[in-house]
């Protein structure tokens, strides 16, 4: 009778997990009642038949929060889940996490500096309406670019400061200009000044950090000269607002650097909250740079990159 029991239990366990038949389902279809069939699942668990295990994929993040906050000396970390570690996937879940964790701290009266990139647009993108009032939105570098290629300046400036009921404060102007004499004339102007000033005064610095990769936004757009980009290929690491760094945080090309209209990383230090959203392994030694660099103090990264940025 006992062995009978078992069998049966097991039968039950089969059609109840494997199958995800309801009990009642199963008591139809074996004749029999459902506290029966309520008795035999539990059985089967008692007698280790089956086995059932949860598996968190939130339980280690943690852990990993608190080891890169004191590694990098941040205020904040924010890990976000992404079930694989291929990077379409990092980006969709990690600029989703970073739109809710935007919508979280932003209140009314904030001066906001935001960047542009693919992954500043995602995340501008995912954002709901906030009712709230008297946020000042400003660019923090210029947008302009007189190619193909989308830099997503325009679109995501104004989608965010639409998003928090406001008008957003623009760089109707390259990045990068040909030589330092023009970007000095430039930045004279008393409304291009304005710009640079309210960046300045920002309590809250929004952006990511690019790559020098070839594929590079950057590079795309047309902003260097070869030699200048094989410059930067080789003594770089990555770009906050266009302005290049090293592995060390260090500015890598002071006569490139000079030529950048937009914030000067030594600025984003002294925001209140200075906001790095990045992700995916070409971008590690670039996010490196910059912690190391001091020029974030929160940062929102996703767990396969925030993995192999604590093993770096």
């Amino acid at each position: 009778m006992d062995k009978e029991k078992q069998k049966l239990s097991i039968e039950v366990a089969r059609l109840y997990y494997q199958s995800s038949l309801s009990q009642q389902e199963i008591a139809e279809k074996l004749n029999v009642s459902r506290p029966t069939i309520s008795r035999l699942l539990n059985y089967a668990k008692e007698k280790g038949y089956v086995q059932i295990t949860i598996f968190d994929p939130f339980s280690d993040l943690f852990e990993i929060e608190q080891k890169l906050k004191e590694k990098y000396h941040l205020s904040d970390v924010q890990v976000a889940f992404s079930p694989d570690p291929e990077y379409n996937s990092i980006s969709e879940y990690l600029t989703s996490y970073a739109a809710e964790y935007l919508e979280g701290i932003i209140k009314s009266g904030d001066i906001i500096g935001i960047s542009w990139g693919t992954t500043m647009h995602k995340t501008v993108s995912k954002m709901n309406h906030l009712d709230i009032k008297g946020v000042e939105v400003v660019q923090l570098k210029g947008g302009i670019a007189y190619f193909d290629v989308n830099n997503y300046a325009f679109e995501t400036l104004t989608l965010f400061a639409e998003k928090l009921n406001t008008k957003a404060k623009t760089f109707p102007l390259p990045v990068i200009l040909d030589s330092k004499i023009a970007k000095d004339l430039v930045v004279e102007d008393r409304h291009i000044s304005k710009v640079i000033s309210l960046g300045r005064q920002a309590n809250i610095a929004v952006f990511t950090v690019g790559t020098v990769q070839s594929e590079s936004l950057h590079f795309r757009l047309g902003y260097f000269t070869e030699s200048e980009e094989k410059a930067l290929k080789e003594n770089a690491v990555g770009d906050i607002c266009s302005r290049f760094f090293d592995e060390n945080g260090k500015i890598s090309d002071e006569e490139i650097n000079s030529r950048t209209i937009g914030i000067e990383l030594e600025e984003l230090k002294k925001k209140e909250k200075s906001i790095l959203i990045a992700g995916g392994d070409r971008k590690v030694k670039a996010i490196h740079g910059a912690l190391v660099g001091g020029y974030a103090n929160v940062l929102l990264i996703d767990k396969f990159t925030a993995m192999k940025l604590l093993n770096y």
